[in-house]
């Protein structure tokens, strides 16, 4: 397996998985921009599930390569949803994206390496 992938797949996992974290523990940061959104808190608790499969996606793909890609495709919609809630529904600060930005950009960059070689 290329280090890059490697890489990519490592900074999801671990990313993604405080994610579910502070989802699942309803910290008060999640649970003030969840607010912000307009979303109803149960929402935020199936977010933090589907997170959570792209986790172990990303950890069952060091085993089943494929497995990279498809986790990929999920946290990079997820990720387009993060950006939408943050810019048009709370009207936030561009840089309040920026996380959920590079999210997505390792989310499109890993299924690149995957689909035309690493």
């Amino acid at each position: 397996m290329h280090t890059t992938v490697i890489t990519l797949q490592i900074i999801m996992a671990v990313m993604f998985l405080l994610s579910v974290y502070m989802k699942v523990s309803r910290t008060p940061s999640m649970v003030r921009h969840w607010t912000e959104y307009r979303y109803p808190m149960w929402m935020m608790q199936g977010i933090a599930v589907l997170e959570l499969l792209g986790v172990l996606g990303m950890i069952a793909a060091f085993r089943y390569p494929a497995a990279a890609s498809y986790s990929a495709a999920l946290l990079g919609v997820l990720m387009l949803g993060a950006i939408h809630a943050h810019l048009f529904r709370a009207k936030h600060k561009p840089v309040m994206a920026a996380n959920a930005a590079l999210m997505l950009a390792c989310s499109i960059a890993l299924i690149a390496l995957q689909r035309f070689g690493a």
